[in-house]
């Protein structure tokens, strides 16, 4: 059990919160209300196993700063409960497993499995050499919706680029608020951030204007696929709640920034994957 909770800890698993309901949303979107059982739980599978092999990828490739950095103390790998080797295998059965789960949806799926593993690959390191490494988080976490999109449809389609640019400005933006308090951290190990290049209040203005543009992108969503009334109720929900969560953080002042904080922001993916789905009914 103490080995599972390690497990536990090193995925994040709270954190499915942010990409499990937006692949959701996009199969009832991409099947008009109805997505097949089966299909769906393949989705949430393929999805669960390529998270939690992007999160240890990451804490992998973070390791040495996360050991510096007091935040992070309560890391499993940090705290030795989980070694170099043992993550490496999970990663390993997570893309095993991945891939198995892909291959039994339609075969577009599996073709563009390598496009949509390539953000969650790259983006531990883009911190070593660019501040808008923000976004490229947000692109992994949208190859959710992307992916449920295709496995229903078998195509891509102008309503799933905008869900999913939604959805990568929506992340890439908190991103870019919860990280705007290592700026000084960064800046001594040479990490890069919307912070470390235009400081705390240039990162947390930049962010305000994504997530702007982020609920534009769900009405825009919302009206190319003539959905009703309900749907855009779950967009002012969350557009309410990105609203508080900045009306609670200051440059320099980060102490509302805690693991509520942090799972907060799980309202905006869950109130538009459950108006979404009542917007059918």
């Amino acid at each position: 059990m103490s080995k599972f909770k390690a497990h536990a800890n090193n995925v994040a698993l709270p954190h499915t919160i942010f990409s499990l309901p937006f692949a959701f949303a996009s199969a009832v979107m991409a099947a008009d209300g109805h997505p097949p059982l089966k299909t769906v739980l393949l989705i949430a599978l393929a999805v669960t196993a390529a998270r939690w092999a992007a999160i240890v990828i990451d804490n992998l490739a973070d390791l040495k700063y996360d050991r510096l950095q007091p935040r992070m103390s309560y890391r499993a790998m940090v705290r030795g409960e989980i070694s170099k080797s043992e993550a490496l295998l999970f990663v390993l059965i997570c893309l095993i497993v991945l891939v198995v789960t892909v291959a039994q949806l339609p075969p577009i799926c599996l073709k563009l499995l390598p496009v949509a593993a390539i953000p969650f690959i790259i983006y531990p390191f883009t911190k070593r050499f660019t501040p808008w490494c923000h976004l490229f988080l947000g692109v992994a976490i949208a190859m959710a919706p992307a992916g449920a999109w295709v496995a229903v449809t078998e195509k891509i389609s102008p309503p799933m680029i905008i869900l999913c640019v939604a959805v990568a400005l929506w992340i890439g933006a908190f991103d870019a608020v919860y990280g705007a308090q290592d700026e000084h951290f960064d800046k001594s190990q040479k990490l890069h951030s919307l912070a470390t290049r235009y400081g705390q209040a240039g990162a947390l203005l930049i962010a305000k204007i994504l997530h702007v543009i982020s609920i534009a992108c769900f009405v825009t969503v919302g009206v190319l696929l003539d959905l009703n009334a309900l749907y855009f109720v779950g967009v002012f929900i969350a557009a309410l709640a990105l609203i508080y969560q900045h009306s609670i953080v200051r440059a320099g002042d980060y102490r509302e920034v805690t693991q509520a904080y942090f799972m907060r922001n799980g309202i905006v993916s869950v109130a538009i994957f459950i108006f979404t789905w009542l917007s059918y009914d």
